[in-house]
């Protein structure tokens, strides 16, 4: 029987998502968590991948288990297994062919940026004390609807088959001293999330124009696009799947 697993992490302390042979990562965590409690090996396979660093308040996992147990109870259990940075939400039956990642309809990430310095913030936000004009970076923000190919964004000497996604939102709001934005799309190519940030904060202190996002699109070349902010500020949020998934 096939199971979904939603979890959220505090990502500071973990080398990304995805197991590793040398560096600790919240997968690696979990299938031990979850080996331990059920006395079998357990693997699970994660909704995507995220960066050493990057936080996930909303994260999906599957794995296979054919013997039966309390859903709830396996909640409590894992919570009381796991290091406080990682909690577990639910864990509910799904279709035998439900896939974590393939069958996720959208993923939506937030980049917090923080306006002026702020001593609790320093961890889970990117700190830029020079005006930003939010304007202008929502102004970009459209410009990114005119296009698919987004490898301008992409790390380099990924092993993707194309650099197509599909942004369905994209903007910024301000919060008191905090710039939040906001990505949604079907996909997304590794770094992306902080290279289009890194650009839009570019474009924010004047060093780019909004239309200038054209020719860096245009160009598939990562060089062209701004730097990549760092990942203690970038937060997977929601991933989106199918009503019928469930079993």
């Amino acid at each position: 029987m096939r199971y979904f697993i939603e979890l959220s992490y505090n990502g500071k302390a973990y080398h990304g998502w995805q197991n590793q042979p040398n560096a600790i990562t919240v997968q690696e965590v979990l299938e031990k968590a979850l080996s331990t409690i059920l006395k079998s090996e357990i693997s699970i396979v994660g909704a995507g991948r995220t960066d050493a660093g990057v936080h996930a308040s909303q994260m999906f996992a599957h794995f296979d288990y054919d013997e039966n147990f309390e859903a709830k109870d396996l909640v409590y259990k894992l919570n009381s297994f796991l290091p406080k940075d990682v909690a577990i939400q639910q864990i509910f039956k799904v279709k035998p062919e439900a896939h974590a990642r393939f069958d996720a309809v959208s993923r939506t990430y937030h980049y917090k940026v923080s306006t002026s310095k702020n001593v609790f913030d320093y961890d889970f936000a990117y700190e830029v004390q020079l005006p930003l004009n939010v304007d202008a970076m929502n102004k970009a923000c459209k410009i990114l609807f005119e296009y698919r190919d987004f490898q301008c964004f992409s790390k380099s000497n990924t092993d993707v088959k194309t650099y197509n996604c599909d942004i369905k939102e994209a903007y910024w709001t301000s919060n008191n001293n905090q710039l939040i934005f906001t990505i949604t799309a079907d996909r997304f190519l590794r770094n992306m999330v902080r290279a289009i940030v890194g650009t839009m904060v570019n474009i924010g202190l004047g060093k780019l124009k909004p239309e200038d996002l054209h020719a860096i699109i245009k160009s598939k070349d990562r060089g062209e696009a701004g730097f990549s902010v760092p990942a203690h500020g970038l937060y997977l949020t929601e991933i989106v799947y199918p009503e019928d998934i469930r079993n």
